[in-house]
């Protein structure tokens, strides 16, 4: 059974989902944009099981507090910092990171910081290399880093949270847009109407420009600490295409890519799927068997 809870951190109430046995290994599930932990919630269902999972929603998003930006720094340093204290707040000081989308430059920055708590590496559709930011679709993103006015801010608000690219993001690269529940975007649609939440989001948009030169940092961690990574990535996303899942390889000796006929959100039509990857590729891992057989 999932628990819903609340935990006070620096400040704020952040929302998780919780699941499993707490002696098990720990999956910390780290959410994208502009999702919640409400996109893991088959994913925790099918793995509660088989660890002690546990999905935060960042400040500003899902049921987390969202302060206005002016009374909080919607920046990805400033999410690690939350997720950072909130593990400890938890007392979680060995996981595996489950990572999707936001979920990458929070996890890799979190991941860097203690690479001493990290078990292994899930990754979908979260990118720490070059060739996963293709300009066809984040040249007007870039437009918005290099001059971060008004009118560009509103034009990424216009393009990128109407209500009709909130359903595009579940949907594109769908094999069959009618498995995809309209639940999500339509709880997204709500969350954004929220007083100053797209202002926040547009924060973090612009904030992101600070993450490609964070990537030889990120890249530096997989090839030092070598953690065994796990990628179930859609490979028909356009906002970070299946050119950003092979890189991976370059750095990181225990690998296992897995790429799935579908878009950016691959939970919401593979989470069967994704979830027995997981347990199998953790069945590969000698410190989670024995883990299991103690």
């Amino acid at each position: 059974m999932t628990h819903y809870r609340t935990v006070r951190v620096e400040g704020l109430d952040i929302f998780y989902r919780e699941a499993g046995d707490p002696s098990h290994p720990v999956l910390l599930l780290l959410h994208g944009f502009p999702a919640s932990s409400f996109m893991f919630r088959d994913l925790i269902t099918a793995l509660r099981h088989d660890f002690h999972v546990v999905a935060p929603d960042y400040p500003g998003f899902g049921h987390s507090d969202a302060p206005a930006s002016a009374d909080f720094g919607y920046t990805f340093d400033h999410l690690t910092d939350v997720i950072e204290a909130f593990t400890d707040a938890l007392g979680l000081d060995r996981y595996a990171l489950y990572l999707q989308d936001f979920g990458g430059p929070v996890g890799f920055r979190l991941a860097h910081r203690r690479p001493e708590r990290i078990s292994f590496l899930v990754l979908q559709n979260a990118n720490a290399y070059d060739e996963g930011l293709p300009d066809d679709f984040w040249g007007p993103v870039r437009q918005l880093w290099n001059d971060p006015s008004p009118a560009n801010r509103d034009r990424i608000r216009d393009a990128g949270m109407s209500d009709a690219a909130l359903e595009w993001n579940y949907t594109h690269g769908t094999a069959d847009p009618a498995r995809i529940s309209p639940d999500s975007w339509l709880l997204q649609r709500a969350l954004l109407s929220r007083p100053g939440n797209k202002d926040a989001m547009l924060d973090l948009l612009y904030d992101y420009r600070t993450n490609p030169e964070r990537y030889p940092e990120w890249q530096e961690y997989f090839r030092n600490r070598q953690p065994p990574t796990l990628i179930v990535w859609g490979r028909n996303d356009v906002v970070f295409p299946e050119s950003g899942a092979h890189p991976y390889r370059r750095h990181l000796k225990t690998i296992d890519v897995n790429l799935l006929n579908t878009g950016h959100f691959a939970l919401e039509d593979h989470s069967d799927v994704i979830a027995a990857h997981i347990k199998r590729f953790a069945g590969t891992l000698p410190w989670y068997s024995k883990s299991h057989l103690a």
